[in-house]
Order: structure tokens, then sequence, then C-alpha cells
């Protein structure tokens, strides 16, 4: 006969919990906060009361597209836990000391371990406080190349690589599908890159791919939106509340802004300057409610965007919604 639990004995993990000098965040499968230690209320200025049940990236905000932010991807998603060790000049928390939010933030090295409860997948944070340690630069040589190895960062232009862009727009549209929300997405391609690459090399061919990637990521102006490589010379971006209306407008926007580099075109090419040709589909609860859908429907636009002399916009053939012509 198991012994009756008693409240004291319910509040005993709770008080140790409270007693770790680390800060302890636990996030369930939806990346919401279902634990909260009291290392973190004073360096954080957040009571456990105020952040309980909130997505991470909303209280922390700074986190999106960073490595913690890869780190608790790779956690839900793959069952893997990574140590994140601090980079110069940039904390991944912004804590500080206990009582000076005035001062410098607090150099942290964090962990984000995988465990699963009731056959649902968790992941802890726990966040040290290696201010002033001798051993900050023997951690980021340890750990640079398995960093590097899991990252959801495409090596060559910066922005996020397909993998992360997969996780992401799984997430987004599972959201999406609770909250009856909007959610849009773009498949980019440069025109006539393969002339481009032929007659400049692969070298140019490799910095005009930074150049697009760079500018199409700086052109989504909300943390929640999402640029990534997705394969070749091929980018997508992922806009979570946003309708296929609103998402030809942020197309057009990036196709022109493109165009306007007026960036020099091999001879071979249609245009004169580097082009894109972008294809858009937004979710539909009834026919575009799963990933591999969105892209096929957004592929098929891209393609129709081809077809149709490139530099331009189109949107899903079934949508009713037309195209944005080429200004």
């Amino acid at each position: 006969m198991n012994p009756t639990i008693s409240e004291s004995d319910l509040a005993l993990p709770a008080r140790i919990l409270n007693l770790l000098d680390c800060g302890v965040i636990a996030l369930d499968a939806e990346s919401c906060i279902v634990v909260w230690n009291g290392w973190l209320v004073p360096r954080s200025g957040r009571g456990a009361a105020r952040v309980q049940g909130q997505p991470l990236l909303d209280v922390f905000p700074n986190l999106r597209g960073s490595r913690v932010e890869a780190a608790v991807l790779a956690a839900l998603t793959e069952g893997t836990t990574t140590n994140v060790p601090p980079s110069s000049g940039r904390a991944p928390f912004p804590l500080r000391q206990a009582g000076s939010f005035d001062g410098a933030p607090i150099e942290q090295a964090v962990t984000v371990t995988p465990f699963r409860e009731g056959g649902e997948p968790y992941c802890m944070i726990e966040i040290r406080d290696i201010s002033g340690t001798a051993e900050r630069e023997r951690r980021l040589l340890d750990h640079a190349e398995s960093l590097r190895a899991r990252s959801y960062i495409d090596g060559l232009t910066g922005i996020a690589n397909r993998r992360h862009f997969d996780v992401a727009l799984e997430r987004e549209l599972r959201r999406a599908q609770r909250g009856d929300g909007a959610l849009a997405l773009l498949l980019v391609d440069i025109d006539s890159f393969k002339a481009y690459n032929d007659h400049f090399g692969h070298q140019q061919g490799d910095s005009c791919l930074s150049t697009v990637a760079q500018a199409v990521s700086a052109m989504l102006r909300r943390p929640a939106d999402l640029a990534a490589r997705y394969g070749g010379e091929e980018f997508a971006a992922i806009l979570p509340d946003t309708t296929l209306e609103q998402a030809l407008s942020v197309a057009e926007t990036i196709r022109a802004h493109i165009a306007g580099l007026n960036l020099e075109q091999a001879p071979a090419a249609v245009h004169r300057q580097v082009t894109l040709s972008i294809g858009v589909a937004a979710y539909d609860r009834t026919r575009l409610n799963e990933p591999a859908a969105l892209i096929e429907a957004a592929d098929k636009a891209l393609y129709a965007a081809k077809r149709g002399g490139r530099d331009r916009v189109m949107a899903d053939a079934d949508a009713t919604t037309p195209a944005v012509p080429a200004l």
C-alpha cells in the first residue's frame, strides 16, 4: 500500500529546484514554458506566474534564429542534447546579475536536454553563469565542431537551412491549424542562375547567393518570419499570420527590391540584371493543410512564374487571388 503523499512532499521538489545555482526552464512540445525556477526571477525580472504557459520565443524574442532556438528544435524533434557555449559579446538570454539590471549581461553556458513525460516530448534548458571563468575559450573550442554539425544555419548564406525550414514550417502549420489562423509560404528562385554561374564562375555565384539571401531575409520585418535556403539557388520564406493577399504584396516587394539592386546578369540570361521568380501559397484548412501540399502549391506557382517570363510573382493557381504582375 502506497503511503499518502502530503502537500509538503509535493512542495519538496519545487524547493529543491529553487535552491539550484543555475537557471532551469522546462518547455513542452509547443516550446511553451512549464517550469521556471527561482534563480531566474531576480536575473530576468520575471516571476514564474508571469511566464508559465507562454512560448519561449514570446518571452525572449531575441532567441529567434539563435543557437538556443536550434538546440530546442533539436531536443523536441530529434531527442538531441546540445551544449550551447557562450559567444563573444553576445549572451543567449538577456539576464543580469541579481539586483543589478544596469550591469553587464551574465556570460552563460546553456545546456538543452530532451525528456519525455506521459509520452509527450519536453526539454529542459539549464543556464549557468560563467562570467569571468578562465575556461570560456576552451568550451567554445570544444563545442564548435559539434555545434556546426548540428546547426540549423546554412553555412554559405548565413540564413536558416532546409532542416530548419522543415521544422519551422511544420510548427507554424500546426499553430495555424490550432487557431484557424493564416500562414503563407514563398518559394523564391534566382532566374537563369546556371547562366550566371557559367559566365562569372562559382565563387561569384556563391557571392550572388549570399547577397540575395541576405536581401530576402532583411525584407522580412517581423520576428516570426523565417527566410531559409531551400536548396541550390532556391529560397523559401515562411510568413505566419499572413494571408495570401498579404504574402503576394511581400513577395512583390522582395522581387522589386532584388531587381532594383541592378546586379549584373550573364549575357545568356533572359534579363540583364539578376531577378527572382516567386511562387506563393497560403494555408487552407481543407486543401493546403499539410507541409507537402503547401510546398507543392508554392512550387507550382513558382514554375508558372518561370514559364510566364521570369521576374514575377505568381499565386497558387487554385487560389482565388490573382498573381501580382512584375512592375
